[in-house]
């Protein structure tokens, strides 16, 4: 066979003649001679045959090709019909909002509502950050802490005499940026699980905070009268709008255009999608799992800000007793950013965050125990968990390059 697929090239005869001889001395040696004649009839023989089976082998390319057409048209055809994950979500939301409108008087209200999109607009760029580091394959349960603190810093320092703005704002994102490189040193060169390094980063620098850095281990921080921009981020309108709401559209945009208009977006997608093939490509997945939490760290403090302007205050009690980290998961999770990386976007955050938003601020209107919510949550993010392992299963060929 090797010899007649020879002859088909424009070259044949002559490679022939070599690969005879060659094959012939080969096997003088070891007193197995074949004589140069049969050799050419047989590859002659063979050369003959080669036309048919080419034509064979292009009649059953032909018959494939037209098989995955057909395949492909009938998959274009159910797609037609069907729903993705966020239109699926925001259907839903949409029934939630005409249940609750039905079933609670003041959930219509315009107060309520500037309450939801305040509160869906705090719940929004967290999910935001946790997506960021989510499409990468990882997670960052520090989130919550490092905003608790940066804030609280911020608002203790705004409070001391003859402190400015700069200098609070330069404290609060020096936590920031120190818990983001902290968390991606330890996850991409000591290759520690993120799970247990964010776990851990949340926790020592909550108690570092409380022991060393809050006035007298105060729980709340107060927002002092040199946070006039604290509370304009919070409370503010423009041009009719809730600043938060704004706020938060801005980051979806930015968010957005990060993702897909950039080089730095397609690192993070393939990052999650195969961390060992995209280091292979020349990704220099390391730096960029730093970046990645970095940026988290960052978007947890401005939603901080945001949330201590709504409320004119800072409780960093809320790192650890508010299932505010839950939400956010489920938000992520149930929008439809997939746990094995690599899937999801702001389109996905954007329909989570109303989902639980407005089952949230439901609940709230019922006058529903909070413990009873808590059990509700989490059985969506169990839930959530489960759809997204059916609707995207893990790859073991890759997944140890993303544990």
């Amino acid at each position: 066979m090797f010899i007649a697929e020879v002859l088909t090239s424009p070259q044949g005869p002559i490679k022939i003649l070599r690969t005879g001889r060659s094959v012939q001395s080969l096997r003088g040696g070891l007193g197995l001679r074949v004589g140069a004649e049969k050799s050419q009839s047989n590859g002659l023989a063979a050369a003959r045959q080669a036309p048919s089976d080419s034509l064979l082998s292009n009649t059953d390319v032909s018959r494939e090709v037209r098989e995955s057409r057909r395949g492909a048209a009938e998959v274009r055809r159910r797609g037609f019909f069907r729903l993705s994950q966020e239109q699926v979500v925001l259907i839903v939301v949409a029934g939630l909002v005409v249940l609750f409108g039905a079933m609670l008087p003041g959930f219509l209200t315009l107060g309520n509502l500037l309450t939801l999109v305040r509160n869906v607009s705090v719940l929004g760029v967290l999910s935001l950050a946790m997506g960021l580091v989510v499409i990468a394959r990882g997670i960052d349960l520090s989130l919550i802490a490092t905003m608790g603190v940066s804030t609280a810093l911020t608002l203790q320092a705004l409070s001391e005499p003859g402190a400015s703005v700069m200098l609070a704002v330069a404290i609060g994102l020096s936590v920031c940026l120190a818990m983001g490189l902290l968390n991606g040193f330890v996850i991409a060169f000591v290759e520690i699980p993120a799970l247990f390094t964010t776990l851990a980063t949340g926790l020592a620098v909550f108690g570092l905070a409380r022991t060393f850095f809050l006035s007298g281990g105060n729980l709340i921080v107060d927002v002092p009268e040199r946070g006039a921009f604290v509370r304009t981020m919070g409370l503010g309108h423009i041009l009719g709008l809730p600043v938060p709401v704004l706020i938060f559209a801005a980051v979806c945009i930015a968010t957005h255009f990060v993702l897909t208009r950039t080089a730095l977006g397609r690192f993070i997608y393939a990052h999650g999608d195969n961390p060992e093939a995209a280091s292979l490509t020349g990704i220099p997945i390391r730096p960029l799992t730093m970046i990645e939490y970095t940026v988290c760290a960052l978007l947890g403090y401005l939603a901080g800000l945001v949330l201590a302007g709504t409320l004119n205050a800072m409780d960093t009690q809320v790192i650890m007793t508010s299932p505010l980290i839950y939400n956010v998961l489920t938000v992520v999770v149930l929008g439809g950013i997939s746990l094995v990386g690599g899937r999801g976007g702001v389109q996905s955050v954007v329909a989570g965050t109303l989902l639980i938003g407005v089952m949230l601020n439901g609940m709230t209107l019922l006058n529903m125990d909070v413990f009873v919510q808590q059990i509700i949550q989490g059985l969506i993010l169990l839930a959530a968990l489960v759809l997204d392992k059916r609707l995207n299963p893990r790859d073991e060929e890759t997944v140890k390059q993303g544990d």
